[in-house]
């Protein structure tokens, strides 16, 4: 990820949409809002700022997502830049910037969490409830989907 990496913890503003396209690849996207706090060095008064981000995430991270998260959840995001076009019916020409997710995991500095791992599923097994373990395996993606992640179904991901 070369030149082109974030990393966002923020609370989710959405809960997570699980879709998936023509070839049958989940993908999951939900709202992300950021916050920042500084004081103001002439006033002395704290001053906030919020910043809001689309996230996108795909295969078994995007069904653990839809499984897992919900709205007001505080999450670590890490994955890079994305923009994106599109033509609207009307034929007005539209593009966003999304985070494209690698990781996604919940924040504990203000809570607890518990990780249940997913059983593993082969290469080319369907959709199923709750994802398999991570693995991308190198796959072709297709969609728009990320690159291999770089490890695959017999390596464990964590």
């Amino acid at each position: 990820m070369a030149g082109n990496a974030v990393t966002l913890v923020g609370n989710i503003t959405r809960d997570p949409e699980l879709r998936f396209t023509n070839t049958g690849q989940a993908t999951a996207s939900f709202g992300l809002a950021v916050n920042r706090r500084w004081q103001n060095r002439q006033t002395q008064e704290w001053e906030e700022a919020t910043s809001f981000f689309d996230v996108v995430c795909w295969r078994e991270m995007a069904e653990n997502a839809a499984e897992s998260l919900a709205r007001g959840s505080r999450v670590i995001v890490t994955g890079r830049l994305e923009q994106r076009s599109w033509e609207t019916p009307d034929g007005d020409k539209r593009s966003k910037v999304e985070v494209v997710a690698d990781e996604i995991g919940p924040s504990i500095r203000w809570a607890t969490a518990q990780v249940t791992k997913n059983e593993r599923r082969a290469p080319g097994d369907g959709p199923s409830g709750g994802g398999g373990g991570g693995g991308r395996g190198g796959q072709s993606s297709g969609g728009g989907a990320p690159a291999d992640s770089g490890y695959g179904y017999s390596e464990e991901p964590f």
